[in-house]
């Protein structure tokens, strides 16, 4: 993964697992440990599915720009599809609180994508990558 990657998923998983552990703290002190244990899977969650989303996307951008877009809405089909898995299989569970994996996830969720908006918006990256010898190349002139 290129820096400018790398420093974008950093700079989203961060200010998520902060708020992730934030979450784990107040959903402890109201629901108790099982609350706890419900924050802290969804902050799993939401920093895992996120993060190969965006590696996923990194990657197309730079093999298959035409299907950039096409692939991004794929890709966030897949992962509210992937998310109703998970919930549809811990549907019933007792290993943790529902409603404080429910809120967590959304708050993370929500900061992941106001982290890495920001993140992006901040990031200088070249959209034209500046090149002199294919320049060179297709004028026919030489340097």
């Amino acid at each position: 993964m290129p820096s400018n990657d790398v420093r974008i998923l950093a700079q989203a998983a961060v200010p998520t697992a902060a708020v992730g552990a934030v979450a784990a703290v107040v959903s402890g002190v109201v629901a108790g440990g099982k609350g706890a244990i419900g924050a802290g899977v969804a902050t799993l969650v939401v920093i895992l599915f996120m993060g190969i989303g965006l590696y996923v996307l990194q990657r197309t951008a730079k093999s298959l720009p035409h299907l950039f877009q096409a692939m991004g809405l794929m890709l966030y089909v897949a992962q509210i599809l992937l998310l109703f898995v998970f919930l549809a299989a811990f549907k019933n569970t007792t290993l943790f609180h529902p409603k404080a994996f429910a809120l967590t996830l959304v708050v993370g969720t929500l900061t992941w994508i106001a982290a890495q908006t920001r993140a992006h918006m901040k990031s200088k990256i070249l959209y034209v990558e500046p090149d002199s010898d294919t320049k060179s190349e297709k004028t026919g002139h030489s340097s």
